[in-house]
C-alpha cells in the first residue's frame, strides 16, 4: 500500500463549517497551522477525504487545497521552518 504525504490547505467561510473541517481534519493528519494539516494518506484515504470535503463545503465559498508532495517513503520535504519544528508526519496506525 503506497501513501503519499499531503499538505491540505482550507479557506472557509463560515464558522460552523470550519470547525467541522477542522474536526474532519484531525481524524486524517497532523495540524500545523489555522487551517493547514498534513497528512499522509493511501489512495483510498484520499479518496475518502476529498469526497467528505467535497460534500461539506460551499462550492461557491469555500475553498480547499490538497497538495500531493509525493510517495511518503521516499519524499525528502524541503521545508524552511520558522519558530516551531516541522517534522514529516510518520506512518500510525488508523482506528476506526
Amino acid at each position: 500500500m503506497t501513501e503519499h504525504i499531503y499538505i491540505v490547505a482550507y479557506d472557509i467561510s463560515d464558522q460552523k463549517r470550519w470547525r467541522a473541517i477542522f474536526k474532519l481534519m484531525n481524524g486524517y493528519g497532523e495540524w500545523l497551522q489555522l487551517s493547514i494539516f498534513q497528512c499522509r494518506l493511501s489512495a483510498k484515504r484520499h479518496a475518502e477525504l476529498t469526497a467528505t470535503l467535497d460534500e461539506l463545503i460551499h462550492h461557491r465559498e469555500d475553498h480547499v487545497l490538497l497538495l500531493d508532495l509525493g510517495p511518503a517513503d521516499s519524499v525528502d520535504p524541503r521545508v524552511t521552518s520558522l519558530g516551531k519544528d516541522f517534522n514529516a508526519v510518520a506512518r500510525e496506525p488508523v482506528i476506526v
